[in-house]
């Protein structure tokens, strides 16, 4: 299947390691230019050569996404210097913990603030393409309770929200937003690998829940990304997607 990407113009945020490095791989295969953002300097080096390969423009620079005058200039600047934006993927997390309050403050300032302030600069651009795409990481998280209250979850559900809203806001201008709820995702550095090696009975546990025995890994994710990203999934907007194995047990109508 063609998706349509190529000559596309897409942003990613946090795409390094993990998910986001697999996002911006499966766009660039499929001929996508692609600007992106991460904190680590050697990552990004090495994250931009390795897309260039792919024999399309790639524009990586570290971003704090925290610092919002700094990160909506950033975005602007991609844009633009790529010639437009097609679509956003906002990726970028500040993961799970309830060690104190400051784990709320976290969580709201990179997942939710960072996706609004992401799709807020970059619409104009969007709407400019004429078939502009979001695609906003959520998690299995926010839809069914899992460990113990965090504000990862919580804030990962305020995006399931915020995109069906948004979806409605700007469909007329022939944009589509969809979010899409990865289950447990094994890679190397990333967050199941750390809980393997210091808690493997809930590690053990979970794997156990899932209906074929394995967690995903972040390719299977991204190729999710890159079909709703893409004008192949133009039916598709307001929908949240839940990509997990069958770890979700919840029936949805």
């Amino acid at each position: 299947m063609d998706l349509g990407l190529r000559g596309k113009k897409a942003i990613v945020t946090g795409a390094t390691r993990g998910i986001g490095r697999a996002i911006v791989e499966q766009l660039a295969a499929e001929g996508a230019d692609i600007g992106f953002c991460a904190r680590n300097e050697d990552e990004i080096t090495a994250t931009t050569a390795t897309l260039k390969a792919r024999g399309v423009n790639v524009i990586g620079a570290s971003v704090n996404v925290r610092d919002g005058d700094a990160y909506k200039a950033w975005l602007e600047k991609t844009a633009t210097d790529l010639g437009g934006c097609d679509v956003f993927v906002a990726n970028v997390s500040a993961g799970g913990g309830m060690d104190s309050e400051k784990n709320w403050w976290k969580n709201f300032e990179i997942d939710v603030l960072h996706t609004v302030r992401g799709c807020e600069t970059l619409m104009a651009h969007l709407k400019k393409s004429g078939q502009g795409s979001v695609v906003i990481i959520s998690s299995t998280n926010a839809i069914e309770t899992f460990a113990a209250p965090m504000a990862y979850n919580a804030m990962k559900a305020a995006l399931i929200t915020y995109s069906k809203q948004l979806s409605q806001f700007v469909g007329k201008d022939n944009v589509r937003v969809n979010s899409l709820c990865p289950g447990p995702i094994y890679f190397e550095g990333g967050a199941w690998e750390m809980i393997k090696g210091t808690n493997q009975k809930f590690y053990d546990s979970t794997v156990r829940q899932i209906p074929c025995g394995r967690m995903g890994t972040p390719d299977e994710v991204a190729r999710v990304v890159t079909f709703l990203a893409s004008p192949a999934s133009s039916l598709m907007t307001g929908a949240n997607v839940v990509a997990d194995n069958g770890y979700t047990k919840g029936v949805r109508y």
